[in-house]
């Protein structure tokens, strides 16, 4: 660390550097805090989760109770020793609440002023946050499984949405109506994501194996279909052609850059894709355990050098290098089996639900200089000493004295 301190000083490296060596210490360093609590809102389990990009300050739950509850993750007491209050909750008593299981939740991008919910009972609701009101419901005709807004959007205001019908609805915002539908699929479709580097680019996963890539500017289909095999006739079967996954695909996530697309499906495989032509680039992760019939939420880190993949896997959360594949760590201390995860690229700390319905916190260790700085402060303070710095205390005297 001291090395990338004074080739930054100096200038001979760029300090990015600096920024993604200490990303990357403090994700390898991720641990449950016995000090930080959630609130417990849910009374069944918890399937979706979403902190807001805009401050970092708010995250969104959803649970299988048809609950949505906002917590406050900023820590106002000045003590390690707190809990993520909930600010707010749809609850069971709300005449807006929904009726089954919420399966996705997401904060609108650029305000946290409104946040978008989805649920079994076949709607999708944008909500107020400060009336916790619906400003608009779209119904459909089959459980919503997953929605999604572009996060880098400016030239439409669309939501992406996967439902029990192959159909790949397409929401307006603006307009509050649904203005077009993608066809192609053959199955539900389970998950759909956004490309966080060009605004018109769409993937979708669903129950037929498949997960196609779209522009949605294009009215003759998608752009390509994701194969396992790179287009190898040989080496798939008649029923395997152009298939990512040889069961159900039910995650979807890119990564930081749009640059690449990872994949989870239900035949314990995870797999990486390059977003632009399609090409599996067979990074080998193993058996990646996956038994949702549903959509799985899993997350990539951000601003780390090598990037990191946070996968629910049974009762813990599997730590994955993104390009090589290599099981860094598994996150235990659930107690039950986990459905979603998110990391807060902020803090590099990852939040966790499951149908034990907890939220957990996975925070980066202390350096041993920061614990013995932050005992030393205690110590000082129960003596009643002065427990600030010294390097920043008045050292100034006078001749008279």
């Amino acid at each position: 660390m001291l090395g990338f301190l004074t080739a930054r000083q100096v200038g001979l490296d760029d300090p990015l550097r600096l920024r993604r060596a200490e990303s990357t210490r403090r994700v390898l360093g991720l641990k449950l805090n016995p000090d930080r609590d959630v609130d417990r809102i849910h009374g069944n389990g918890i399937n979706t989760i979403d902190i807001d990009a805009i401050e970092g300050k708010y995250m969104l739950s959803g649970g299988a109770d048809g609950v949505i509850a906002i917590y406050d993750l900023e820590n106002y007491s000045g003590k390690p020793q707190y809990t993520c209050k909930a600010v707010c909750t749809v609850g069971r008593s709300s005449r807006y609440v929904h009726k089954f299981s919420v399966e996705t939740v997401q904060w609108y991008p650029y305000d946290t002023g409104m946040f978008v919910s989805s649920s079994f009972d076949k709607t999708m609701k944008v909500w107020d946050t400060e009336t916790l009101k619906p400003a608009e419901v779209f119904e459909f005709e089959g459980n919503v499984y997953s929605h999604h807004l572009s996060p880098i959007a400016r030239k439409h205001s669309l939501i992406a949405v996967g439902t029990k019908n192959p159909k790949i609805q397409l929401c307006d915002l603006k307009s509050g109506s649904r203005i077009h539908v993608l066809h192609g699929h053959r199955g539900e479709v389970l998950s759909v994501r956004w490309s966080p580097r060009y605004e018109h680019i769409l993937a979708s996963a669903s129950a037929d194996s498949k997960v196609k890539v779209w522009d949605v500017r294009r009215a003759s289909g998608s752009l390509f279909t994701l194969d396992q095999h790179n287009g190898d006739k040989s080496k798939a079967s008649s029923e395997a052609v152009n298939t990512a996954h040889n069961g159900r695909v039910n995650g979807l996530c890119f990564t930081g850059d749009g640059l690449h697309l990872l994949t989870a499906g239900t035949d314990d495989r995870m797999r990486l894709w390059n977003s632009a032509s399609g090409e599996n680039t067979l990074v080998n992760y193993g058996k990646v355990c996956n038994e949702s019939r549903k959509r799985l939420q899993f997350t990539v880190s951000r601003g780390c050098s090598p990037e990191f993949v946070f996968v629910p896997c049974g009762s813990s959360v599997a730590v994955y290098a993104l390009h090589t594949g290599e099981l860094v760590t598994m996150l235990r201390g659930h107690y039950n089996n986990v459905d979603c995860c998110e990391f807060h690229p902020d803090y590099q700390e990852l939040y966790s639900g499951g149908k034990d319905c907890n939220i957990l916190a996975w925070v980066p260790v202390l350096r041993v200089s920061d614990v013995e700085e932050e005992t030393s402060r205690e110590n000082k303070g129960a003596a009643g000493q002065s427990s600030a710095d010294p390097a920043f205390q008045d050292a100034w005297s006078s001749d008279e004295d």
